[in-house]
């Protein structure tokens, strides 16, 4: 290897270019735990293989994660890990690694894992290939810029197809997905790997169960034509990023193990291509081979672009891992620990950080005291004195931050882009079971909702419940269970309150006057403005047509904020109003008795009396459903999912399973894990993902705005 940058501190074990952060996500159910669970045992970090299905995994530390054996909060881990040949042969590298849930409730996990990781392992199945999660985890990769490799998991079940799920990645993701190992038989038959880069294969000795032992043997003889037309396709595809790796191929010139290697490496760093490795981690095949590629070809903090910052003044500036600069990183979550109170998951960009040192948070204008530094094993942690940039570790101390907090050293005073979280989609009353119990639930609710960007509390003004909101039943059950177990609340919940939303169809101009006398000086504000339809998902937009000051510039902000206030509560059944502009383009007011509580009114006034003309329509969330049902039960499955109002999207024959895909409202699918399980006795299983709001067909109307009156529920 190169020598090592200057941005390393001389104290630091792992260096920069041996540091990894990566994250490990996919649909729910791949086998990411598993995955993760045997990077632990083949690194040395656990002496025997946790299992989902038994609750021991390391990484599934919640008690509600081994009872349902699900991930439901990602968790931190870090091992050690050396390859035999290569660039980066014999060197232990420091790996990092988020095991984040695949459940949709949980994607915030995923979306805040993304934001702070360098690089990312996609784990997809044999059989089903790229399912609705694994699509949603894709689009967040590309939206944080994560470069990433491909696990086909579960090579031994019935089935497995490591190329057509390879296909599936490039159709139905737009991936450019090649293969750097081919599988060695599937099913029952899952034997071993070929590795195409060294031209080598890899028998597993099936005496020995921890999948340690393997053979390195020849190409077995049927295979050598196949593993020679995919090497050559993976060579023809990383020439693309590589100018001297393609004029040597064009001129016949032999191509070196680690010259290959190093061009599969520049191609996944340019986000533009993804290696492809098959492997069955339950059966401990291939775990090793993606521990190799991670090292090999995912990006260390040093090969990434520097992180884009700002400064008070909203100039760009930006940061890079150097152990010498000034500290500055992102805290990307909360979490209440019983042992040590509030613990903050910070990933340190550029710096390096001592326990007892101050830092600055520019949101709050404050200094806090790091009190102890942690790095994270899932749910223990070790105690450190330092860490250095790229890392990642917890801090303990902290007080007022949130998720997304940028914290930093007083002199460099910036704040790193947080990452952004979709909306909650559905919410439910929640009262507690005692008085005792009020005070106590309070104080919980505000702890969860500090550590989950997604999960929201308020307070109805009309009815005095307390509302929580979040991304699904399973994210507010796991809520509910949370305050039992770890705050000690009882609580009822009322029926789950769907999040609907209103907006305009045609264009129309409203009146916003408001004048009071009450003898002295009065109160008035008058407003003119137009409502205009916008596109789906454009949000709002308000905008300043105001000339010759019939509007005098200090009362505009106040109208634009009556109408803001206005637009929260729409006027078809009282739900929030999106994907609308606002031109305020006349008005007038009074000398004495104008003022900006007069405007705000004014505001409130004209939005609403334009959005009553502009053809006003309720939008309910829309569901992505796919349904894996073996055939015989899929005419039924069909039927039910009409039943719910569910637009079919297609079908698709994998062995004998039939995969659904279908547009269902969300208000439909209440229940539906109890209904789709007795409708195909126990066989058949579902995905749901947020897909869109569409508008309410008005049979329904009625009896919707019906039920948001008796029961006032907004999200």
């Amino acid at each position: 290897m190169a020598d090592l940058s200057s941005a390393n501190s001389a104290d630091r074990k792992f260096p920069l270019e041996y540091t990894r952060n990566i994250g490990i996500a996919a649909h729910i159910d791949a086998g990411k735990t598993t995955t993760t669970e045997r990077v632990l045992f083949y690194s040395g970090v656990v002496h025997k293989m946790g299992e989902v299905h038994e609750g021991s995994a390391v990484t599934d530390w919640m008690e509600q994660e081994r009872e349902r054996g699900i991930t439901i909060t990602s968790a931190a881990i870090s091992c050690g890990w050396t390859t035999k040949d290569g660039p980066f042969a014999n060197i232990e590298h420091r790996i990092n690694i988020i095991d984040t849930p695949g459940h949709v409730d949980f994607t915030a996990e995923v979306e805040r894992s993304l934001r702070v990781l360098d690089g990312a392992v996609a784990v997809f199945t044999s059989v089903e290939g790229v399912q609705p999660q694994s699509e949603t985890v894709w689009r967040q990769m590309d939206k944080y810029h994560v470069p990433r490799l491909a696990f086909i998991n579960k090579m031994d079940r019935m089935g497995a197809d490591f190329l057509g799920a390879v296909e599936s990645i490039k159709t139905k993701l737009g991936g450019n997905a090649h293969p750097l190992f081919l599988n060695i038989g599937s099913e029952e038959n899952f034997k071993g790997l070929i590795d195409l880069v060294k031209e080598e294969a890899y028998i597993y000795d099936e005496s020995d169960e921890s999948g340690i032992g393997f053979n390195v043997v020849d190409i077995p003889a049927d295979m050598v034509d196949q593993v020679a037309e995919y090497r050559e396709r993976l060579i023809e595809a990383v020439c693309d990023f590589d100018d001297e790796l393609a004029m040597k191929y064009l001129e016949g010139e032999e191509i070196a193990q680690d010259e290959l290697k190093l061009a599969i490496r520049k191609a996944i760093l340019s986000l533009n291509f993804t290696g492809v490795i098959p492997g069955s981690a339950f059966k401990n095949k291939g775990v090793q081979m993606l521990m190799d590629a991670v090292v090999d070809y995912l990006p260390g903090p040093l090969d990434l672009p520097p992180m884009k910052a700002y400064d008070d003044e909203e100039k760009e500036t930006v940061v890079e891992p150097n152990d010498a600069a000034d500290v500055a990183g992102l805290a990307f979550k909360l979490m209440t620990d019983p042992y040590v109170g509030k613990l903050v998951f910070f990933r340190i960009y550029q710096g390096t950080l001592k326990k007892g040192t101050a830092l600055y948070n520019p949101r709050t204008r404050k200094t806090e005291r790091i009190s102890r530094l942690m790095v994270m094993k899932a749910d223990s942690r070790e105690d450190i004195d330092v860490a250095y940039s790229g890392d990642i570790c917890a801090l303990i101390g902290v007080k007022d931050v949130v998720t997304g907090d940028t914290l930093c050293t007083r002199d460099l005073d910036i704040r790193l882009e947080p990452p952004s979280f979709p909306e909650p989609v559905i919410s439910m009353s929640i009262e507690p079971n005692t008085k005792a119990d009020q005070e106590k639930m309070s104080l919980a609710l505000q702890r969860l909702a500090e550590e989950d960007p997604t999960f929201v509390v308020r307070s109805d003004e009309e009815t005095g419940q307390t509302i929580i909101a979040g991304m699904g039943e399973l994210h507010l059950d796991i809520i509910r269970d949370r305050l039992f177990r770890e705050f000690k609340v009882e609580a009822e919940a009322g029926r789950p309150q769907i999040a609907y939303r209103e907006t305009i169809t045609k264009p129309a101009e409203g009146v916003g006057k408001f004048v009071r006398q009450s003898g002295g000086r009065g109160q008035y504000g008058h407003c003119v403005m137009r409502i205009i339809p916008q596109d789906k998902g454009k949000g709002v937009e308000l905008d300043n047509k105001i000339v010759g000051g019939v509007i005098p510039k200090e009362y505009i902000k106040p109208t634009f904020d009556g109408v803001m206030e206005a637009s929260n509560n729409g006027t078809v059944a009282g739900y929030p109003v999106v994907d609308f502009k606002i031109e305020l383009f006349d008005g007038s007011f009074h000398e004495v008795d104008s003022s900006e509580m007069a405007f705000k009114m004014a505001g409130i006034f004209g939005f609403k009396d334009a959005m009553a003309k502009a053809g006003p329509v309720l939008l309910e969330p829309v569901m992505s459903v796919e349904v894996s049902t073996p055939d015989e039960y899929q005419g039924d499955i069909m039927g039910d999912l009409n039943r719910r109002r569910g637009q079919i999207q297609g079908m698709e024959s994998k062995s004998n399973m039939t995969i659904i895909t279908a547009h269902v409202p969300l208000e439909q699918m209440f229940g539906y894990a109890t209904d789709v399980r007795s409708l195909s006795k126990g066989r058949a299983s579902y995905a749901m993902t947020p897909s869109h709001f569409e508008q309410v067909p008005q049979s329904l109307l009625p009896k919707i705005v019906e039920s948001s009156s008796r029961e006032p529920a907004r999200s």
